[in-house]
């Protein structure tokens, strides 16, 4: 559906990739002159080439996972520059994995949101509903934070979760 399926951080990328994604990232915000959050988002090609998709001047859903994964949330971070205040540090606080929460394909209509409470009982599993009323196919209606002590194991229960939280009507 052209959306992004999960969110790995730390990304399982190589080290001179993530020293050239900072600095291309750097390299956007300085020609815009700006302060506060810019989101920035990138593509990496198969031949190893950042490419720049979108930025955005405000939280970005690319970040959400920013609010339990890392010590200080895209959101308080906006708003300490806007206020002027010390930046709070963004180091990660465990791996993390976040997932989208979409409509079911074929159901539209009020939403049910079948699996929640199963959902619900796993440990260090962040789930935000937005409060949308009706589904769609495809149609963003939340996103969960996976948090565990490896990509791997937050990989495997993103899995469990896809396969058991469904967005139906």
């Amino acid at each position: 559906a052209n959306l992004v399926e999960e969110l790995i951080s730390p990304a399982r990328i190589p080290f001179e990739v993530s020293t050239a994604a900072m600095k291309l990232a750097e390299q956007v915000i300085q020609s815009f002159d700006m302060v506060g959050l810019l989101a920035i988002e990138l593509f990496l090609t198969a031949e190893s080439t950042l490419i720049i998709n979108e930025v955005a001047p405000r939280p970005h859903n690319s970040g959400h996972q920013t609010i339990e994964g890392n010590v200080t949330s895209q959101y308080e971070q906006l708003l300490r520059a806007i206020l002027n205040l010390p930046l709070g540090s963004t180091a990660l606080r465990s791996p993390s994995v976040m997932i989208n929460v979409l409509g079911a394909p074929n159901h539209r209509g009020a939403a049910i949101y079948d699996g929640l409470e199963e959902v619900l009982t796993m440990d260090n599993v962040h789930v935000h509903i937005y409060g949308k009323k009706e589904t769609k196919p495809f149609r963003k209606m939340g996103h969960v934070t996976i948090l565990d002590t490896s990509i791997d194991q937050a990989l495997s229960k993103a899995k469990r979760i896809r396969d058991t939280l469904k967005v139906v009507s």
